[in-house]
């Protein structure tokens, strides 16, 4: 969510929400529609740099998981994670994995 705005309270699903500001929040936005709705969905390069960047909230195991199937489907290119890496800061992160998978 953005910097600064509310986190909605909902009893169900559990949901842990975090907020970013500039290009961590606006970069690697992709839009798809389904059944005539617009859906702004992170791409799934930006998905794993945003993993690696809370990876003591969510383990670093997920995060390195999400790299890894990102990878092994070709749904991110080196250069992209590399990118988002870098916005997200998690470029020094990031490297010894992308270059143990690559």
């Amino acid at each position: 969510m953005p910097r600064g705005s509310h986190v909605p309270r909902l009893d169900y699903p559990p949901l842990k929400m975090v907020q970013m500001a500039g290009d961590a929040y606006t970069a690697g936005i992709e839009v798809h529609e389904r059944d005539g709705v617009r859906l702004h969905v992170y791409s799934a390069a930006k998905t794993v740099a945003d993993c690696l960047k809370h990876r003591n909230k969510i383990g670093l195991d997920v995060a390195l998981e999400a790299l890894k199937d990102a990878w092994a489907v070709r749904k991110a290119s080196a250069d992209d994670l590399w990118r988002y890496a870098k916005i997200c800061r998690v470029a020094n992160v990031m490297r010894p994995y992308l270059e143990a998978i690559a």
